[in-house]
């Protein structure tokens, strides 16, 4: 896993995007992380602009409950494409939807992280610190 690749935010809603580009842009200022973050409002646009660009994402931070193409599908197809699942781990759910059932068929899918979206721009930060923090430290192949 390149820890300096792009981030890959995927979310549909506009109020939410705001919030999370400037809770990175802070954390990754204030950590000197050099990653790129490429926003996604459209997910039915991912898997095509995963494969017409070479990226290989660091991160991928998808919502679930978005128009077109949800997120627990775009995740099957992601896992579908051989050349896709190796690119593109970690991959992790942020969301409002936190009942068992939607964590539970998020796992399902071998995510590797799911996560409310906090109700704060505070909350938002420290968890975008956290989620970085910890996967520029975790090691994989």
């Amino acid at each position: 896993m390149k820890t300096d690749g792009d981030i890959i935010l995927i979310e549909d809603d506009a109020d939410d995007r705001e919030i999370l580009i400037e809770a990175f842009d802070q954390v990754m200022t204030e950590n000197n992380y050099e990653n790129r973050l490429i926003v996604i409002e459209d997910s039915s646009v991912v898997i095509n602009y995963l494969k017409t660009t070479k990226t290989e994402p660091f991160l991928l931070l998808s919502d679930i409950n978005m128009p077109k193409l949800d997120g627990f599908t775009l995740r099957d197809q992601i896992s579908r494409d051989p050349e896709l699942r190796q690119r593109c781990s970690p991959y992790l759910f942020l969301t409002t939807s936190d009942t068992v059932d939607y964590i539970s068929k998020a796992y399902q899918r071998s995510i590797q992280g799911y996560f409310a979206k906090p109700v704060t721009f505070s909350g938002y930060k420290k968890l975008v610190a956290d989620i970085l923090s910890y996967w520029k430290l975790n090691k994989t192949p």
